[in-house]
């Protein structure tokens, strides 16, 4: 598994897992924020690009990342963040070993799995996956994610190098992906971030989540759509890490829309 880590040497460790699609980057601004603070690890997720693997499946993915762990970090962490396929991962490896961090932050995660999509999967990539190295609809594409513009070079130059079948792979998985029962033994202090303007698929994936643990904290963030907060808004994601760790509570309503606003965004 490759990784690329900031604050190498300091004694806790935080590792986030990138979306799908997407890489280490997706965590870049906020590691940058947090790095004279803890030691961050991002890993480049098993087929996608820089890796050194193809993606075969969430489980698998799931346990290389738990192997990792084992034989680097002393066998837990203090927190794993995990945005969409990466939030999978990660409560895939909260569902295998309840104490593996001490704190988890869980970003626009599905969790009930939809037959129709993934079926269509398949046949829809096979016939448009040449159309990702068209620049044009590339671009059509991250606009449709709301991606902040600068991370578009970055974006294009990635998702070119994604092989077909393991976007495929990845996708399916992602649409097929339900949360085991063993997750509700999980000792970490669980929070839920989810966009107001989420699809009702993550809107009520959260609630899942959160009622098969209902320790679990869920954190609705006004004014963002899929993934914002980790992509577009680092510093409300590194204020996140640092209140989660520090016990700091909030009444359940991110009120993240004025501030951003006020900066143009």
């Amino acid at each position: 598994m490759k990784t690329v880590e900031y604050g190498v040497g300091l004694k806790n460790t935080i590792i986030l897992l990138h979306g799908g699609g997407l890489s280490w980057w997706n965590y870049r601004e906020a590691a940058k924020l947090l790095q004279g603070e803890y030691h961050i690890i991002l890993p480049i997720l098993d087929g996608h690009a820089g890796s050194d693997r193809p993606f075969t499946s969430i489980e698998e993915n799931a346990s290389e990342i738990i192997s990792f762990i084992d034989e680097k970090l002393s066998g837990s962490v203090l927190l794993i963040g995990g945005l969409s396929l990466g939030g999978q991962i990660l409560l895939e490896m909260l569902s295998r070993r309840k104490n593996l961090c001490a704190y988890a932050l869980v970003e626009s995660t599905a969790v009930i799995p939809s037959k129709l999509t993934n079926m269509l999967i398949a046949p829809a990539f096979g016939s448009c996956y040449g159309l990702i190295r068209n620049k044009g609809f590339s671009r059509l594409q991250f606009r449709s994610l709301h991606i902040k513009p600068d991370l578009f070079e970055e974006y294009y130059r990635d998702t070119r190098q994604i092989k077909k079948q393991d976007m495929i792979a990845f996708l399916k998985a992602s649409t097929a992906y339900f949360l085991k029962d063993t997750f509700r033994e999980s000792s970490a202090g669980i929070h839920v971030y989810v966009g107001e303007k989420e699809t009702r698929e993550i809107l009520r994936s959260a609630e899942t989540i959160c009622r098969t643990r209902p320790s679990c904290k869920l954190h609705r963030m006004r004014g963002l759509r899929h993934g914002e907060l980790s992509i577009n808004h680092a510093d409300e994601y590194a204020n996140a890490v640092r209140q989660i760790v520090k016990g700091e509570d909030t009444n359940g309503i991110v009120d993240c829309e004025r501030s951003f606003i006020r900066r143009g965004i």
